[in-house]
């Protein structure tokens, strides 16, 4: 194999770590495939602008804490790049490089003018009063302003952060600028300029493919009995809307448990309790399982959509799901890829199967550009016509070269990055 530079020795020890080894690893396969040379290869690997900041925050008890963040832009080849604010313990250089890789690909896939960007703070939202990180997301974007911008870097909601954060973040970066910059952030309130469908739109983009995944492999939504790991602004979402088609979502889970009903479950029921409690563990009437135990049932549909790295060597081979469709980003490790692939069961990737976010995010843009604001059924319809598109593709090319879905999303998306990187030619 050819030598490449890519960033910082890549080990197993975090989180961060086992992401970016999985997207170098699905890069370097895509590189080979497509027979580029090792320059090419290192353009790809390599983050455009990696940026570290300290975030000093003076807490509700009057003790001042530092804070770290962190900006990475992968690249800028398509466009202007745009990606996530994440507000997580495990935020570091490693997750955020993975993260923003595979943004620069699922933007390069649905053919959005965009690169790939993430950011965010090492930090637990829940251990953190609202006054507080409004001044964390403030001082952040503060740090940050001169690489922000409509026309250079675009941040949209990520885990724990919400439309709320992307208001301060607008607040913020207008005031330093002298003029209101609606465009610095998308997923934000209605009020400012947000978009009808946008907060709901990674679940509708699930489900969509989630059905055109089933009909292939020879199934139908209706009836399909379906686990969901993770109950956040994703599963959540995914949970409800497939109630509504008819399947029988037997098992969800969060971070403090999972519940099992193979009935299947009520979103009302599953909300109130969460409502009420904090979490969906230990909803009335439904058994009691472990994250690890909803992962390995026996249903048509798994959908991990909470963290990376949920599926992995040591689980993989007890999974029974007939199709996974990847809410959450890198939720399936190289290693559990290839045993999935050897066992039959089909993934949608999360470059197509959560990319219902990024396309809402274009269409908002798309309305500020134009001041004019679609209805929830256009901009709903817009995106499962785009969706779909990228969808019947990825099928498409899987079936003409003999790879999986997976394999198929990064062929396409990388040699749109490659090609635009060609044309637009080095910069000496």
């Amino acid at each position: 194999m050819r030598d490449i530079l890519i960033p910082a020795a890549i080990t197993p020890s975090s989180a961060g770590s086992r992401a970016l080894a999985a997207a170098q690893s699905q890069l370097s396969e895509a590189v080979a495939r497509l027979g580029y040379d090792a320059g090419m290869h290192a353009m790809l690997a390599n983050a455009r602008r990696e940026t570290r900041v300290s975030v000093p925050l003076r807490r509700d008890s009057g003790e001042i804490e530092v804070l770290i963040g962190y900006r990475v832009q992968h690249n800028f080849s398509r466009g202007p790049a745009m990606g996530g604010l994440r507000f997580h313990p495990d935020v570091d250089f490693n997750a955020a490089r993975a993260l923003s890789m595979w943004m620069t690909w699922q933007c390069a896939l649905i053919d959005l003018p965009y690169g790939g960007a993430t950011g965010g703070v090492a930090l637990d939202p829940d251990s953190y009063s609202q006054r507080e990180l409004e001044l964390v997301t403030r001082r952040y974007t503060g740090e940050l302003v001169p690489l922000l911008g409509p026309k250079s870097d675009i941040s949209t909601p990520d885990i724990g952060t919400d439309e709320q954060a992307m208001a301060w973040m607008m607040d913020t970066y207008s005031a330093a600028r002298g003029y209101t910059a609606p465009g610095i952030v998308t997923g934000k309130p209605l009020s400012i300029g947000g978009s009808r469908g946008r907060m709901d739109a990674t679940p509708c983009g699930v489900v969509h493919v989630a059905q055109a995944a089933l009909e292939r492999a020879g199934l139908t939504l209706n009836g399909a009995r379906a686990a969901v790991q993770g109950y956040g602004k994703v599963g959540r979402g995914v949970v409800r809307l497939l109630h509504e088609q008819g399947v029988r979502v037997v098992a969800v889970s969060d971070r403090f448990g999972a519940v099992h009903d193979r009935r299947g479950l009520d979103p009302d029921r599953l909300d109130d309790h969460l409502a009420s409690t904090g979490s969906v563990a230990g909803l009335p009437d439904t058994d009691t399982i472990s994250g690890d135990e909803l992962l390995e049932l026996e249903v048509e549909l798994l959908v991990p959509a909470a963290i990376e790295g949920v599926l992995h060597d040591g689980n993989a081979r007890r999974v029974q799901s007939r199709v996974i469709v990847e809410g959450a980003n890198g939720p399936t490790s190289t290693a559990a890829d290839s045993i999935l692939a050897e066992r039959g069961i089909e993934v949608v990737p999360d470059i197509l199967a959560n990319a219902g976010g990024v396309i809402a995010s274009y269409f908002e843009s798309a309305q500020a550009d134009q001041a004019h604001w679609w209805s929830r059924d256009e901009l709903e319809a817009r995106l499962a016509n785009r969706i779909l598109a990228a969808w019947q593709q990825v099928a498409d090319v899987a079936t003409q070269e003999l790879v999986s879905l997976r394999s198929a999303a990064t062929l396409i998306a990388v040699e749109r990055v490659a090609d635009a990187h060609r044309i637009r030619g080095l910069y000496p």
